[in-house]
C-alpha cells in the first residue's frame, strides 16, 4: 500500500524546478495562494524580527515580495532564478542564480530564507548542502513548506494529477526536514504551522472559515497547511583538558627503577 502511494505521488511531480516555480509565482496570485501569503508574511515578520547579523539572503520570490523587509539585518539579498521573477524589493539587492548553487561565498550569509524552494527544487539535498556551505558558524536557515500531515496533503493527493503548482511540488515534513538538517549539524530552534481553512479559492469561504486559524493553532496546531522551521547551524568546539603530569621514576645506571624507601629501611640501610 505504502509502496503504491508512493509511486503516486512521485507520478505527481512538476516537470523541472524553473518550471515549477514559475507556476508557483502564478498561483499565489489566486485568493488562495494570497490568503496564504498573508499568513507567511505575518509569520517571518514576527521571527525574523529577532534574528541578528549583517547579511540575510531570500532564496526566491514565489509571493512576488521582499519577504525579510521586518529583520533588522541591514544587508539583504534575494536570489532569483529568472530576473523577470524579481520582486518590488524593499531596500534589498537583486540578484541571479540556482537555489542549487548559489552564488556567495562560504560562510558569509547570517540568515537564510527559504521560501518553499526545497518544494521545487531539482535537489533538495543540494539546496541545503548550500546552505550549510554559505552559512557562517551559528547562522539561521528559515525554511518556509507545505505540510503534507494537512488538508492541504489530502488536496495533493486528489489534485496533483494536474502537474500544477502547489500540487505538483514535494510536500516535505517539517520533521523530514528536520532530520536532513540535523544530519548537516543543524539544531532546531522555532517551528510554527499556519493555515488551518482548506484550500478553498472562493474568497468568501476563506473569509468565513477565518476563525479556524484560531481553532487549529489551539486545538490541531500540526495540522496547519504550511509550517515555518528555523534551525541554527552547530559549531563543534574543543574544550582544553589540563595534562596530568606524572613525574617519571628516577632510574639508575643500569636501566633499573632505583629501591624505594621502604625497601631502604628493610635493608637496615636507613
Amino acid at each position: 500500500m505504502w509502496a503504491s502511494l508512493k509511486r503516486l505521488l512521485q507520478s505527481y511531480r512538476c516537470a523541472s524546478g524553473h518550471e515549477a516555480r514559475a507556476g508557483l509565482r502564478q498561483w499565489y496570485a489566486t485568493p488562495l495562494g494570497r490568503t496564504l501569503a498573508g499568513c507567511e508574511q505575518r509569520l517571518l515578520d514576527d521571527s525574523l524580527y529577532n534574528l541578528f547579523g549583517y547579511h540575510l539572503l531570500q532564496v526566491g520570490a514565489p509571493q512576488g515580495v521582499d519577504l525579510t523587509a521586518a529583520s533588522r539585518i541591514s544587508h539583504r539579498m534575494v536570489l532569483v532564478d529568472n530576473a523577470v521573477a524579481l520582486p518590488v524589493l524593499d531596500g534589498s539587492e537583486a540578484c541571479v542564480g540556482l537555489p542549487e548553487a548559489l552564488p556567495v561565498g562560504a560562510d558569509s550569509i547570517d540568515l537564510l530564507l527559504l521560501p518553499h524552494v526545497l518544494a521545487f527544487a531539482d535537489e533538495p539535498h543540494q539546496v541545503l548542502r548550500e546552505a550549510d556551505r554559505v552559512l557562517i558558524p551559528e547562522g539561521h536557515v528559515a525554511v518556509l513548506g507545505f505540510n503534507p500531515w494537512s488538508l492541504w496533503g489530502i488536496s495533493r493527493l486528489a489534485l496533483g494529477w494536474r502537474q500544477r503548482a502547489p500540487w505538483c511540488g514535494r510536500f516535505l515534513s517539517p520533521w523530514r526536514v528536520k532530520d536532513w538538517l540535523s544530519l548537516l549539524g543543524f539544531d532546531t530552534v522555532l517551528l510554527h504551522h499556519i493555515c488551518y481553512r482548506p484550500p478553498l479559492q472562493h474568497p468568501g469561504l476563506l473569509q468565513r472559515l477565518q476563525f479556524l486559524e484560531r481553532w487549529g493553532q489551539r486545538w490541531w496546531p500540526i495540522l496547519g497547511g504550511g509550517y515555518l522551521l528555523v534551525a541554527k547551524k552547530r559549531v563543534a568546539t574543543l574544550t582544553p583538558i589540563r595534562p596530568r603530569w606524572r613525574p617519571r621514576r628516577a632510574l639508575v645506571a643500569t636501566g633499573l627503577a632505583s629501591p624505594t624507601v621502604r625497601k631502604q629501611e628493610h635493608d637496615g640501610k636507613l
